[in-house]
């Protein structure tokens, strides 16, 4: 099983995600895809909570291949440490100012969205009432 040497991995996937060359980068997420998935469930959350850290940057990359090991590798995680903790780092950059940061972020949230619907209510933010805009929904409200 991958949880018997997760923890000898990681710092060698760590260094590989931070490497210049594309392959490797490429290579390294989608190893993280498939240790994400064999051990989901199994205790590891911590050390692939710091493999995200490493894996995020990458995203901004122009090789379609990257990408989409990258965005598999975001996949695996969403599996292993669930969809609100993908989507909170994920929340902030929905809204940023740049259109390109943007347009990954939101491919991520679609895919989280298509992924886990029902994990993200939890996740989402609370809004109050504004004076114009009601964002409660009092008849969905049960009293025990």
């Amino acid at each position: 099983m991958g949880k018997d040497y997760i923890y000898a991995v990681t710092p060698l996937l760590e260094d590989a995600l931070m490497d210049r060359d594309l392959v490797r980068r490429q290579t390294t997420a989608s190893t993280v895809k498939h240790m994400a998935f064999g051990v989901a469930g199994l205790g590891c959350e911590d050390a692939l909570a710091h493999l995200l850290n490493y894996v995020r940057p990458n995203i901004f990359e122009t090789s379609p291949h990257v990408i989409n090991a990258v965005m598999e590798a975001i996949e695996g995680r969403r599996v292993a440490l669930g969809a609100a903790i993908v989507l909170n780092y994920c929340l902030q950059e929905l809204f940023h100012p740049a259109r390109k940061v943007r347009e990954v972020y939101w491919k991520i949230y679609n895919s989280l969205y298509i992924g886990s619907q029902d994990a993200l209510v939890a996740a989402y933010p609370v809004l109050h009432d504004e004076q114009d805009n009601m964002y409660s929904r009092p008849e969905l409200v049960v009293f025990m």
